[in-house]
């Protein structure tokens, strides 16, 4: 379950919420003056120039890349080694559209650009993403190219992630025909109704289109239709295709997805089952297959991970024809996200070590199918304290086809977002002294929010890290409330980036006055997998002995902090770790839970996603309901103390309302404060921007009246 700006993991049926949606969106609002502070900074926040996808022309010549505005988002076309010089690849039919383009992707030979936009459509259409192919000759860095811009796709439905063949001739793209809404758990759920599991499920299948074709064409489906496609990589010989799939509905078994190998329309293979297969990968995840030059195996992510798209874990092997899966990455102590392949016997690794986002080259040495495969890691090509990507996968990057070139945006939480490139061999340097910058869009902007810093304790033998925001105009005389806000996931990690938004947002926090810490416990993405694993069968308590021990160190090194002014929040994991935390300490004087969960028994049999829950607890509520018993807090009521307030959106698939209402309704009955907003046509990730701010000003008033500054004398 990740937090609110992330995808997460917890959903089932909206039956008490409906009580609550008679409330007008007006009774949201608090009183104008704090509500137009808050607005003002969140406005400062976001002050910053955006950016959205970017790749890198095979032959490193040129980039595509997305840059976000207040009309949408386009697509321009610069030199690499002028990436300000910018020319937009297409142009909006009216000037009143709000329009975007996105997921721009490189034919190998560098000379067409496939990519995904809206700015085109209109009438019934109007909003219905299409697959787009320019062709582009001429010198780009003279600023004399030829642009000729062509539509490939007469789609009807969800479209993403566009990808060429490796011989140029299709683009394979990801496809939901009539969707009716985002796939995924993330966005509102559409209004129970029907046979439920059967009626109206939308399949995600991966679709061609001919890259030559001069016409819009109808796609072509390249996978069966009994499959939901997650992600998928071209075969060498430009033929088959690798996936990770499963059975419909997608939202629910993506967790006992399997690797599946086949040609072009026809019959799949299953060549990996995870729950299938012995040893340390039995019953856990897969994702980011990546089939390597010569076609014999296929390399992938696989760990304990809690929801699809936030991927963390070991890198393993597999032969393409089928066979025994080999971890190259046992015991690392770091957490792959995504992979290259450089040639048959190296891997690019983009991975998280720490709170550094870092890119490590793997030498594979040896029978690559075979358990005596030798493997050695060199010297990060970079490691920043920051969050990295090329708005694809988590810690995806564009690379050259040389793998000589990454090219990527990187921000931290001391330094907006750029475009960077980080260039093999080149002199060793450290944090983004590392890399080329591209693009000097924010230049001369500054934070709202206080000075931050990684920091590093131990706890029962572990290494934990989290991050730590002084509040703005940080006066060490004086005395300040701490916030600690907890990521969602598990299986995820609070990352140093710029800027914030609505919601329970750390910069935010810290913007109007407090300590922030967010913590990475065990559970979480950046010491291994080991690491990872460690909240197994233990939800809520050797998670929060590391939260609480983050505590005290924060507490040792900053004496303004006030012991009696410590507040505790955070979404979808972090909120279940809000509203189990009051139950198992009176430290917190103030709590707000975002989408928690309160009883994992009762949630097991409402959810709509239970394939996550039997690798972490071992075994169903059925078979063994004592394990959910132990992490539930309904079932430790009768120790709270802390006024907590409760916010949840009223279709959230993942952590559905009515766990939020049993918590609410509990600590009514135990006459503790307590105050429950459920949120209209909202899902789990809130979208309506509205509704995001007064989650945020709604926490910052629970805060200041339950930990108030104590008086001076």
């Amino acid at each position: 379950m990740s937090g609110l700006p992330l995808p997460s993991l917890c959903r089932r049926v909206l039956l008490p919420a409906v009580l609550f949606l008679a409330v007008p969106l007006a009774a949201f609002a608090q009183d104008a003056p704090e509500k137009a502070h808050v607005e003002e900074v969140l406005k400062g926040l976001n002050s910053s120039h955006g950016f959205g996808p970017v790749a890198i022309s095979p032959d490193g010549a040129e980039l595509a890349y997305v840059r976000r505005g207040k009309d949408g988002a386009e697509l321009l076309l610069a030199p690499f080694t002028d990436a300000p010089k910018t020319i937009r690849v297409t142009a909006r039919k009216k000037d009143d559209q709000h329009c975007s383009d996105s997921n721009p992707a490189w034919s190998p030979d560098s000379k067409h650009l496939a990519f995904l936009s809206d700015c085109q459509s209109e009438g019934k259409d109007e909003g219905q993403d299409q697959i787009f192919i320019a062709s582009i000759s001429g010198n780009l860095a003279a600023g004399k190219p030829k642009i000729e811009v062509e539509r490939l796709t007469e789609a009807k439905g969800e479209v993403g992630y566009p990808e060429f063949s490796p011989d140029g001739s299709q683009i394979a793209f990801l496809y939901v025909e009539g969707a009716t809404r985002a796939a995924g758990a993330l966005a509102a759920m559409k209004p129970w109704a029907g046979v439920i599991g059967e009626d109206g499920v939308e399949i995600q299948r991966v679709a061609v289109v001919d890259s030559s074709a001069h016409k819009p064409a109808v796609p072509t489906f390249a996978t069966p239709a009994k499959l939901h496609v997650y992600e998928f990589d071209w075969s060498p010989d430009s033929k088959s295709l690798a996936y990770i799939a499963a059975d419909p509905p997608g939202e629910n078994n993506w967790w006992v997805a399997k690797l599946y190998t086949g040609a072009i329309g026809g019959k799949p293979t299953a060549i990996l089952a995870p729950a299938e297969v012995q040893g340390a990968l039995h019953g856990l995840q897969i994702a980011v297959p990546r089939w390597s030059p010569d076609g014999q195996v296929i390399a992938f992510i696989g760990g304990l991970m809690s929801d699809q798209g936030s991927t963390g874990g070991d890198v393993w092997v597999v032969p393409s024809a089928g066979g025994e899966p080999i971890d190259i990455t046992p015991a690392r102590k770091t957490s792959p996200a995504w992979i290259a392949w450089a040639g048959d016997s190296h891997l690019y690794v983009s991975e998280l070590a720490g709170g550094n986002a870092q890119l490590t080259r793997l030498r594979l040495q040896g029978d690559r199918t075979a358990s005596s495969l030798a493997v050695s890691a060199s010297e990060p090509v970079f490691s920043l304290p920051a969050t990295v990507g090329d708005g694809r996968l988590q810690l995806s990057l564009s690379a050259t086809e040389d793998r000589a070139t990454f090219v990527f945006q990187a921000s931290s939480l001391q330094h907006p977002p750029e475009l960077f490139a980080a260039i093999v061999g080149q002199p060793t340097a450290t944090g983004f002294a590392s890399l080329r910058q591209l693009t000097h869009s924010n230049d001369g902007i500054e934070s709202i929010w206080g000075k931050s810093e990684s920091l590093d304790w131990k706890n029962e033998g572990f290494d934990v890290q989290g991050w730590l925001l002084q509040p703005a105009h940080y006066d060490p005389a004086k005395k300040y409330g701490l916030i600690v806000l907890v990521h969602g996931g598990p299986a995820a990690a609070a990352e140093s980036r710029w800027g914030g938004g609505g919601g329970l947002s750390a910069t935010a926090f810290s913007a109007l006055g407090y300590f922030v810490l967010e913590p990475n416990p065990r559970g979480s993405y950046g010491q291994g997998e080991t690491f990872a694993a460690a909240n197994r069968k233990d939800f809520g308590y050797g998670d929060l002995r590391d939260i609480l021990a983050g505590v005290d160190a924060t507490l040792a090194k900053y004496p303004a902090i006030d012991p009696n002014r410590v507040g505790l929040t955070g979404w979808s994991y972090g909120g279940f770790m809000t509203m189990f935390g009051v139950t198992q300490t009176n430290r917190f004087k103030a709590a707000v839970a975002g989408a928690g969960i309160s009883d994992w028994k009762s949630y097991y049999g409402e959810n709509s996603i239970d394939q996550w829950m039997t690798p972490y607890f071992g075994a169903s509520v059925y078979d063994d309901p004592a394990v959910y018993a132990k992490s539930s807090a309904i079932d430790f009521i009768g120790r709270v103390k802390t006024p907590t307030l409760v916010v949840v959106g009223d279709r959230d698939g993942e952590c559905p309302a009515p766990q939020s209402f049993e918590f609410w309704h509990a600590l009514r009955d135990e006459h503790v404060p307590t105050q429950l907003v459920v949120y209209p046509n909202e899902g789990h990730g809130f979208v309506n921007p509205d509704h995001r701010t007064d989650v945020l000003v709604r926490a910052l008033d629970w805060f200041q009246k339950y930990m108030p500054p104590q008086p001076v004398m």
